[in-house]
Parts: structure tokens; sequence; C-alpha cells
């Protein structure tokens, strides 16, 4: 959908922007892809179910809660774009898309994942951020494909040591999340490339240089006294990232020195001596 659409389409009650938007889907798109992000819907057209041959359907961006068990029908569905929508828990037919590669949860009301999500056995990225998981849903664990993880934005304060079930897991975001301690179950996943734990409350960093596919670490913004050592021709973003291999712990320990002082109350300023008087 072009941008002039989308302009038009923001001027329109709900209701009949859904008329507007979706009347002339009355065919299977030569691309295999629908987009109807943007679009003000509150409740998915039923009739593009009848593109069986489907590939890619974004629904990004509306006002969607639930969706229709039609929706099943999709079974060549690879991409499916749920994010920036009202769902406060996954309908149960999207775990009937078997051959979804991505699917896209981020930015809704989410606070677990259904069992069924384990029937995706085809999905290489997940993307879970901006919802309200205080917990890494167990289920994720059993997605033996899952290349990408996207988590960041939630309240997780551990991951699960299943987790490292995951050998074909690359790359894990977990920024913006309530870690108070560097996931353990991490340091037992050689195979992950990128790791991200920007804006957490970590304190102290273990070493790193054992995950020998490692190519980034993230791990900016949070409360530490240490960087993560990592092996050479790592990149790491982050307090101290620059030095080789570790900061010079006498720089760390006048950080959290200054860090400290800088919370301290201070005290008032002696009030100015008063003027002399004349006898």
């Amino acid at each position: 959908m072009g941008n002039t659409i989308r302009a038009l389409v923001a001027f329109i009650p709900a209701d009949r922007c859904q008329n507007y938007v979706v009347r002339d889907l009355h065919e299977m798109p030569l691309d295999k892809m629908v987009d109807l992000s943007g679009s003000q819907l509150r409740r998915f057209p039923v009739h593009v179910c009848s593109f069986r041959e489907l590939v890619k359907l974004y629904l990004s961006n509306n006002h969607l809660n639930s969706l229709p068990l039609e929706l099943g029908q999709l079974q060549n569905l690879q991409i499916l774009a749920l994010d920036f929508n009202n769902f406060k828990a996954l309908p149960q037919v999207v775990c009937t898309l078997k051959q979804l590669c991505i699917l896209y949860l981020g930015n809704n009301k989410l606070c677990d994942l259904p069992s069924e999500l384990s029937l995706l056995q085809n999905l290489r990225t997940l993307w879970i951020e901006a919802n309200c998981l205080t917990q890494l849903p167990d289920v994720v664990c059993e997605l033996s494909l899952l290349k990408t993880l996207h988590a960041g934005s939630n309240a997780l304060r551990l991951l699960p040591g299943q987790l490292r079930r995951l050998q074909e897991l690359r790359t894990i975001w977990l920024s913006g999340n309530r870690l108070t301690d560097f996931p353990a179950v991490l340091l037992h996943m050689p195979f992950l490339e990128v790791i991200d734990v920007d804006r957490n409350s970590i304190h102290y960093f273990p070493s790193l240089a054992h995950l020998s596919s490692l190519k980034l670490v993230i791990y900016d913004h949070n409360p530490c006294r240490n960087a993560p050592k990592v092996a050479k021709g790592v990149r790491r973003v982050g307090r101290w990232a620059e030095e080789t291999p570790e900061p010079d712990p006498r720089k760390a320990r006048r950080y959290a020195l200054v860090r400290e002082e800088s919370l301290e109350p201070q005290a008032p300023a002696p009030p100015p001596p008063l003027p002399p008087t004349d006898s």
C-alpha cells in the first residue's frame, strides 16, 4: 500500500476504512503478499484467507485482538506480522501455520505464549519485544530451528536453562529488561554470534572468551564495574569497550567510587561569616 493511500486512510472512520482498504483484494496478489499494515483494522478481512498460496501477510500497526479460524487455511504462509496490535493472547490459529519462518509479535500485550507454539518447527525468527513478559516462555526453548530471538523491552529477570537446547540460535536481543545478573545459560551456548543485554541492571560480567562463535556483545547502560572479557576480534559495545583485553581494575574501582560519591547527599555549604560590627 502506498503512502498516498495511507494518508487518505488516516482521515476515514475505522469501519469505513476497513471496507475501503480491502475492497480491491479480490484475487491472489502476484507477489503472494498482502500488506494491510497501518490500515486501522479492528477485525481481519476473512476473504484474504481464500488466497491459499499466500506467503507473506503483514498486519502490523492495527487494532486487532483476535484472528478468525479461517486463517488456518493459509498453510503456505512463511511470514506473519502481528506487531503493534492489541493482542493479550496469541490466537491459537497462528500455531497451525506450520510453514511459518518469521513471526512478528512485538508491541502487543502478551504475558505468555501458548504451548502449541512448539508446532511451528520451521520458525527461524521470533519477535516478542515490548510485551508484558516477566519470564521467557518455556515453549520458546522448543523451537529447535530458531536462529534469532528478539525479546527486548519486557520485564525478564532471568532465562531458563532449557534455552541451551536451541543449538541453531545465533542472535539474542535482551535489551531493556530487568536482568541483574548476566544469564548463566548463555555461557553454555558457544554457537551464539550476537548477545545484546543493553539497558539492564547487570553489575558484573563473567568472561565470554570461551564463546568461540561470538562476534558482537552489547552491554551498554548497565551499572557494571567491569567489561566482559572476549576473544580477539569480538566487538564490544559499552563502557571500557576499547580496552584490551579488559579495563584496568584501578579504573573500574575509580569509576565505582566516583559513581557512589555522586549518589551521596551533599552536605550544605557553611553560611558566610558575618561582617564585623562597629563597637
